[in-house]
């Protein structure tokens, strides 16, 4: 818990935050892109992110399944230059959750950013309802290869066998792991506090998780209004950061 003398200079709602987190023994964190702007990678439905930048494709078709198909090399240009988040450490949001884990009070973090940052930071339960470009597996044989072979080469990476190596990543026209989302929707569901932090909650089936939440805490944290602001216990529109180094 933050220190009291600074406490009066906080949000009202910051510090209702903190005595909620205090008391909660099983919690459950739920982010987005968000999460990670903060550590300088750029999310995607901002003025400012992906999705309204210029490029010969839209973001939204490089990252699907036929365009990496179809246009491997392309795809993989678009990959190394804006996905590679190996340049990039975790912010304050990323340790203290992975400090709350090993406090035994956060039970999983669900998340559906592909950067790895909360396990750099330390975080151990992850559950990544997108993947990770951490793990990258050739397609032709299924060995695994590192993101520093992929994020360092050029052209289309390929394994010795000599088959295409694809992220795993949950690129458009997939479905997302049915263990991953069983493992999220248990989680969800046994929590007594649920935060969601970073998302616009419009992506899909991704943000339908927040409706299996039957516990007594549900708060947001984002800094726009999303679909599910009227069901929140707690709603605050601050930056991550500023939220988490207060508990």
């Amino acid at each position: 818990m933050a220190d009291n003398r600074i406490m009066t200079n906080l949000n009202p709602k910051i510090i209702k935050f903190q005595a909620l987190v205090e008391e909660s023994p099983n919690i459950v964190f739920f982010g987005g892109a968000g999460v990670s702007t903060e550590s300088g990678i750029p999310d995607f439905r901002s003025k400012d992110g992906l999705y309204n930048q210029k490029y010969d494709y839209p973001p939204e078709e490089i990252l699907s399944r036929t365009f990496f198909d179809r246009k491997t090399e392309e795809f993989y240009r678009f990959y190394r230059d804006k996905l590679n988040s190996l340049r990039f450490e975790p912010n304050v949001t990323h340790y203290k959750l992975a400090e709350l884990e090993r406090k035994g009070k956060l039970r999983a973090v669900v998340t559906q950013n592909i950067d790895g940052l909360h396990q750099k930071a330390g975080s151990k339960k992850v559950l990544e309802l997108h993947g990770s470009v951490l793990r990258n597996y050739c397609m032709k044989c299924g060995q695994f290869h590192s993101a520093e072979e992929v994020f360092g080469g050029k052209g289309i990476p390929r394994c010795r066998c000599g088959g295409i190596i694809k992220p795993d990543v949950v690129l458009y026209e997939e479905s997302l792991d049915n263990r991953v989302l069983e493992l999220s929707v248990a989680a969800i569901s046994q929590a007594d506090m649920l935060i969601v932090a970073g998302t616009s909650l419009t992506v899909y089936p991704a943000s339908g998780l927040i409706n299996y939440f039957r516990g007594e805490s549900l708060v947001l944290i984002n800094r726009d209004a999303t679909p599910y602001d009227g069901k929140a216990d707690l709603v605050i529109k601050e930056n991550l950061g500023k939220v988490f180094s207060c508990i």
